[in-house]
């Protein structure tokens, strides 16, 4: 099974509920954890992982020869980001938007491209309290975090559990990581910006077809405008966490919710029923 854990803003608390999650059902599944917000990658701080394995993660970029070239165009043409500019007697290639489709080398028709690795990355994996643990990094400066969130699903197992830790935002990062997810688990809090961007996140995932359900962090501050935005749509609100500063004094010395407060395992556990239960049911999230 894959559940993704997203959020349409960040700092909603996405990384607790994924690796609390994770936590909870480790005694009773196998269960894997991915790290997807390659920018920004943090679950490693909560869970420590004795990292073991490193997959260097490269893209392959144009280089032209210049004597064979004969400065038609079409790879500049072909190109939907622009990363090659032809001039007369001179061509310029940006590595920087290049996305590595290889449209350029195929239409050339003297055949003066080849194409070099560039790295951009690499995915780090390991073991983590009998947990699998799998993280990507960009490297800094990189632009392009799509790539390596695509090898971090690679290590997706089918006989496990796969947590899927997103990326805040709706944006490509966000949709290359909840794509073919079995669920969704939208997590915000009850202000109008979580409200805002929930909404966004709700209208990827039913553009998606996932199912979807919301978990509500720091409840009792902000407003009703998530509960009733959820009431109104149908969509489930699985899991409340309130707003408590013992789980803020946990957090921030990187002590899971799970770890630090153990009676929260069991809401964990009853999470997770739901959500194979909403899974099997086919449920999608309701429509525009």
């Amino acid at each position: 099974m894959i559940i993704s854990v997203a959020s349409g803003k960040g700092g909603t608390g996405k990384t607790l509920v994924a690796t609390s999650l994770a936590l909870s059902l480790k005694e009773s599944h196998k269960v894997q954890i991915l790290d997807c917000d390659v920018e920004e990658p943090n679950d490693h701080i909560l869970l420590r992982p004795d990292l073991t394995g490193c997959e260097i993660v490269c893209l392959p970029v144009p280089r032209v020869d210049e004597i064979n070239c004969n400065y038609c165009g079409m790879c500049a043409d072909v190109c939907a980001y622009r990363a090659i500019a032809v001039f007369p007697k001179n061509i310029l290639v940006f590595p920087q938007l290049c996305h590595g489709c290889g449209a350029c080398g195929y239409l050339c028709p003297v055949r003066a491209i080849s194409y070099e690795p560039k790295e951009i990355g690499m995915v780090e994996t390991g073991d983590a309290c009998d947990i699998h643990f799998v993280h990507g990094k960009l490297s800094v400066g990189e632009p392009m975090p799509v790539p390596i969130i695509k090898r971090v699903k690679k290590y997706i197992l089918s006989q496990c559990v796969n947590i899927i830790d997103v990326s805040p935002g709706t944006s490509c990062p966000m949709v290359a990581s909840v794509r073919n997810s079995d669920f969704c688990l939208l997590v915000t809090e009850p202000t109008p910006f979580g409200l805002h961007d929930l909404k966004l996140a709700v209208a990827v995932v039913k553009e998606l077809q996932i199912p979807c359900g919301v978990v509500l962090n720091r409840a009792g501050v902000g407003d009703s405008g998530v509960e009733d935005y959820c009431r109104k749509e149908d969509i489930p609100v699985m899991l409340t966490i309130p707003f408590d500063m013992e789980i803020a004094r946990l957090y921030s010395r990187g002590i899971t919710l799970a770890e630090g407060m153990p009676q929260w395992k069991v809401q964990f556990v009853h999470l997770f029923d739901a959500i194979q239960e909403r899974a099997r049911e086919g449920n999608r999230c309701p429509k525009r």
